[in-house]
């Protein structure tokens, strides 16, 4: 796929995402993505995967131009971008290809990293999960986040969910999450955090305000819901801090398992990051976690969710594995946003015996 088709396939996947503007950013750009410009001449020399499914370079771009948006430096991309009437193409056309021009320095900036969504949307996943786990084992759960960002999806149990007419969460929490809900709906269960932790390569703090700035910066500037989510999640994690550490996922994930923690679930998660991590990260970190599982016991049971991509157009695959019955349920799918969930019938009760099967 040329450079300008990986473009192209971005926007296609933020049309279906809700994001028709966004679309039609990277449209523009595709069109225009030539040598000659500083900004283009470094994208069309990317070395590695630069789709969605590897470094998500039209991400970075777009996260970078909204960024112009959001901190007012670029008063002709402003006019261009909502909440303002949508502009013609060739107006859209003329104030992108001015700001890549003139905001060179920046935009490198953010080529260099990939993106941090940090997407709030996705708690609603985690919610069930929570509920699920608590139902089942009846412990406290000790939360494990890789690729945790600002580690706001690891305050998911100061959040509620509503889903199918129930709530799940305290009745009085800043954020509801209310996802279009296709399925059986999850147990309800009396949830107790012990403690969470997170990881990152590149953490961001979210009390601090430029860190504001990168996260709002990558939601889709055409999604108000979803600006308004971060916002007041941002809001959680100011008066809650939670701990996310700077390093790679593997050697971190392998010392907190290393020895087993009694009478609680350690939750191991991520949700849309396992394909940023190196081929040798998602080795060892598999590893880690496999170990950890073969020494469960049933008072300190381990549990392995994932949310990610698995090349289906329809979301990301929702997969849960569980020690020490070595059970792997497949619980459904979710789309990237946590727009809506697809919820398999997964029983709460515990297995008797071993099972690898899927439920």
């Amino acid at each position: 796929m040329s450079f300008a088709g990986v473009f192209r396939a971005q926007a296609r996947a933020c049309s279906d995402l809700g994001s028709p503007f966004t679309a039609r950013v990277l449209n523009i750009i595709a069109e225009n993505l030539t040598p000659g410009l500083p900004v283009f001449d470094r994208i069309l020399a990317w070395e590695g995967d630069p789709t969605p499914a590897g470094q998500s370079v039209p991400l970075r771009l777009v996260g970078g131009l909204h960024a112009l948006v959001l901190s007012k430096d670029d008063t002709g991309l402003m006019a261009a971008y909502p909440p303002n009437p949508d502009p013609s193409d060739a107006a859209l056309s003329t104030a992108i290809l001015a700001a890549i021009a003139t905001h060179e320095a920046i935009l490198m900036r953010w080529l260099d990293s990939p993106p941090q969504t940090n997407e709030v949307g996705r708690s609603a996943v985690l919610i069930a999960v929570g509920q699920l786990l608590a139902a089942r084992y009846g412990l406290p759960l000790r939360l494990l986040e890789l690729g945790a960002s600002a580690g706001l999806n690891l305050q998911w149990d100061r959040m509620a969910l509503l889903a199918g007419g129930e709530h799940f969460g305290d009745a009085g929490a800043a954020l509801t999450l209310s996802p279009d809900w296709f399925g059986p709906l999850p147990p309800q269960a009396e949830l107790k955090i012990s403690t969470r932790a997170g990881v990152d390569l590149n953490p961001l703090d979210p009390t601090r305000p430029e860190n504001h700035l990168r996260m709002v910066s990558y939601i889709w500037p055409d999604q108000a819901e979803r600006l308004q989510r971060m916002r007041a999640a941002l809001a959680i994690a100011n008066a809650h801090p939670a701990n996310v550490d700077q390093g790679d996922a593997a050697p971190w994930i392998a010392n907190k398992l290393a020895v087993p923690v009694q009478q609680q679930v350690t939750v191991i998660y991520h949700t849309i990051a396992w394909q940023y991590f190196p081929k040798s990260t998602q080795s060892d970190a598999r590893a880690a976690i496999e170990a950890a599982g073969a020494a469960a016991t049933p008072d300190a049971p381990v549990a392995w969710l994932s949310m990610e991509t698995d090349g289906r157009p329809d979301g990301a695959a929702l997969q849960l594995r569980l020690w020490p019955s070595d059970e792997t349920l497949t619980l459904g799918r979710a789309d990237f946003h946590g727009r809506w969930i697809k919820w398999h019938n997964v029983q709460a009760t515990p297995a008797e015996a071993h099972n690898s099967g899927q439920t």
